[in-house]
């Protein structure tokens, strides 16, 4: 039996009071995300444009949330939607807080109002899992996974002996994870919806700490599992793109081709299509014909691969074993010829990087037709091996910010430090300028060959608005305009069917010419300064 005790302070010293002893209720819940700040992925210039707050919701948090005691009263603060208020903070008896590293600013925020307002503090997440050390104001850390972790913290917590850290290094069976509660979201507020298949990855790349967050054995959801979940967001009204944030997505083949895309595949025909899909998965997807139609068939039309580099010495030093030895640039036409589109992750700072590698990144990226072409900066998180090597040789320095585009390092260069930063900041103006940006948009159309039995996209009225909201920013109010209007006539005139990507893709383009600029800044900034 659950009993609220809330307790304030009395004003006239340090001994507690207790406000509610005898009365049976069930505890105030606040689930904060903090704020991410301006990077490639928060795509804030295009949230601009379309009117929306958040790309992505919290879905670590509506999943704890959906894991709490039915008769807790529960309620969710996303601060990239919406403000955080005293009021929400003094409302509830604990605050749980979850965050990923490149959020850290915005935690210590959070943390530093509710130590104000005496508000009991949980944490959990991918920041708080890696660097539990740095947060010793956090009342409980419910670390690692909340399948195992979070019922021993509300076991004790019952008891009223709920220590300060919870962790265990068990694999749940995520088969019985429970579906998001969707009912603590605004979903009018954000672009996509997401859900989770799988954890873990096959793979074993020497700067990723995804194997040291959820190990290298892929867990999966059942195709009912699934279902049930794409079933809750239709009825919650969503019909939107949805984002399957799978760390590999394909990580277990077998089971995605017998079972989890034709159970995707039979949904989404009984529903007509209502979601396009959006993953993550690794090259080797181009090597199986079979998985590509299917996911194309199920739906999928974009899918975000860790291409990392070309240099064959920087694969074989990260252990990027999945990449190494084929013909990259046609593994990626081969995706986009199935109806996919490829985003890529790109990284600089290798051991084995050339000063050639500048040059010949922006030429395959060109060549690629890879438009959203994510590219960052090498850094070690904690715990992987990349972190464990260089703290042997000596080479670590202040711990990372999670934004691999801010300029950053945390850690001395093989390559001259000045000439990394100066040959990343090459890259970002080349591949970002309007001009080459519009010429690998096109590169992508010419590839590109979306899955036909899919319906038509249903337009709403923030697309409409989006859209000439974008006539302003593009086509009038930027210097770049030209290439603009250019771009938009020479796909109207040659490919129509193409437009409603293309002037999409115009207006990530936009925000990513944003992001481009502002690491420009911070980098002239700091040249200045040092």
């Amino acid at each position: 039996m659950w009993y609220t005790i809330k307790l304030n302070f009395d004003k006239f010293g340090d001994n507690l009071i207790q406000r509610s002893s005898a009365e049976e209720i069930g505890l105030k819940i606040l689930l904060v995300y903090p704020q991410y700040p301006e990077t490639f992925w928060s795509f804030r210039h295009v949230l601009r444009i379309v009117a929306k707050k958040a790309a992505f919701p919290p879905l670590g948090l509506l999943t704890v949330a959906a894991m709490l005691p039915q008769e807790w009263e529960k309620k969710l603060v996303d601060m990239n939607a919406g403000q955080l208020t005293d009021e929400d903070i003094e409302w509830a008896d604990y605050v749980f807080i979850s965050a990923m590293v490149v959020q850290q600013q915005s935690v210590k925020e959070v943390i530093d109002r509710c130590m104000k307002l005496d508000t009991k503090m949980v944490a959990g997440g991918p920041l708080f899992t890696s660097g539990y050390e740095g947060f010793d104001d956090i009342d409980h850390l419910v670390l690692d996974e909340a399948e195992v972790t979070l019922p021993l913290f509300l076991d004790d917590l019952e008891k009223g002996c709920a220590s300060h850290i919870y962790t265990s290094k068990e694999r749940p069976d995520i088969t019985r994870t429970p579906i998001p509660m969707w009912s603590l979201l605004d979903i009018k507020k954000y672009t996509s919806m997401s859900l989770q298949y799988s954890r873990g990855c096959p793979y074993n790349c020497e700067f990723c700490d995804i194997i040291i967050l959820n190990g290298n054995k892929p867990r999966t959801k059942s195709k009912e599992q699934i279902v049930a979940e794409l079933e809750s967001l239709y009825r919650w009204g969503w019909r939107e793109g949805v984002f399957i944030v799978d760390d590999n997505f394909i990580g277990n083949k077998r089971k995605l081709k017998a079972e989890v895309l034709p159970a995707i595949i039979e949904w989404q025909k009984k529903r007509r299509y209502p979601y396009a899909l959006l993953t993550e998965a690794s090259i080797n997807l181009a090597d199986d014909e079979e998985l590509m139609r299917l996911m194309a068939e199920a739906g999928f039309d974009t899918v975000f691969i860790g291409i990392e580099t070309i240099n064959e010495d920087s694969l074989v030093e990260c252990s990027k074993t999945q990449n190494r030895d084929r013909d990259m640039v046609a593994s990626v036409k081969r995706i986009q010829n199935h109806g996919l589109q490829v985003q890529g992750g790109f990284i600089l700072g290798f051991d084995n990087d050339p000063v050639s590698i500048f040059k010949s990144q922006i030429n395959f990226i060109q060549k690629s037709g890879i438009v959203t072409a994510m590219v960052g900066l090498l850094n070690a998180p904690r715990g992987t091996r990349l972190y464990q090597r260089l703290k042997k040789e000596d080479r670590l320095l202040e711990d990372m910010t999670g934004d691999n585009t801010d300029c950053s390092l945390n850690f001395i260069p093989k390559m001259d430090r000045e000439t990394l930063l100066n040959g990343y900041q090459q890259i970002l103006d080349t591949i970002y300028s309007s001009k080459n940006f519009y010429q690998r948009v096109w590169v992508l159309l010419k590839e590109y060959k979306p899955h036909r039995t899919r319906r038509l996209p249903r337009y709403k009225f923030w697309h409409i608005r989006g859209f000439i909201r974008s006539i302003w920013f593009l086509g009038i109010a930027d210097r770049d305009r030209k290439h603009f209007w250019r771009f938009l006539i020479k796909v109207l005139l040659r490919k129509p069917r193409a437009f409603a990507l293309s002037a999409t893709l115009a207006v990530y383009g936009f925000h990513f010419r944003k992001v481009a600029r502002r690491d420009n800044a911070q980098f002239t900034l700091k040249d200045t300064t040092s």
